[in-house]
């Protein structure tokens, strides 16, 4: 099972700023859309069934670093992670890279906390949720880690695959 799926998309005109530059709100779109697409892509898993039940995640942190411009109609790799998964919470990170896959453009860590809908309060993750889930948890990032030791890693990794292609 591949826990880092990946996927290519263009950087839109409408998504751009004046300078031709993917905007920095944007970033968040094309990655948590990314990131829907690979769940449902790599994982067959499906929000619905989840909504259907009144239950979901909200967003309640990110993190997000700019690192190289994402340039109008350029194609852009978006990568995708479970850094950790526990009772009431995901922590997903997602990397923007050039369509080479050789230069690190953006980098998203994102907290998810897992609620019911109708009363807004947090949920417990079922146990075989969470079984399921750490199954899909990446073991090469140092979670703990600050997201500069985690770029720095990301960079060394990518020049590494560079170096051997």
């Amino acid at each position: 099972m591949d826990k880092t799926p990946s996927s290519n998309y263009k950087v839109r005109f409408h998504d751009c700023d004046m300078f031709g530059h993917l905007n920095n709100a944007r970033y968040f779109d094309y990655m948590i859309n990314a990131r829907q697409d690979h769940l449902k892509d790599a994982y067959n898993f499906d929000y619905n069934s989840y909504y259907k039940n009144n239950l979901g995640w909200v967003i309640s942190s990110h993190e997000i670093h700019y690192l190289k411009p994402a340039l109008f109609e350029e194609t852009v790799c978006i990568q995708s992670s479970l850094l950790r998964a526990d009772s009431e919470t995901l922590y997903v990170e997602m990397i923007m890279m050039n369509e080479a896959k050789s230069h690190l453009k953006a980098i998203l860590r994102s907290k998810l906390t897992f609620i019911n809908l109708k009363t807004g309060r947090k949920e417990q993750h079922a146990p075989e949720f969470i079984q399921w889930i750490n199954s899909l948890v990446i073991e090469d990032a140092e979670v703990d880690a600050s997201i500069q030791d985690r770029i720095k890693q990301l960079i060394s990794d990518l020049k590494r695959s560079k170096l051997s292609t």
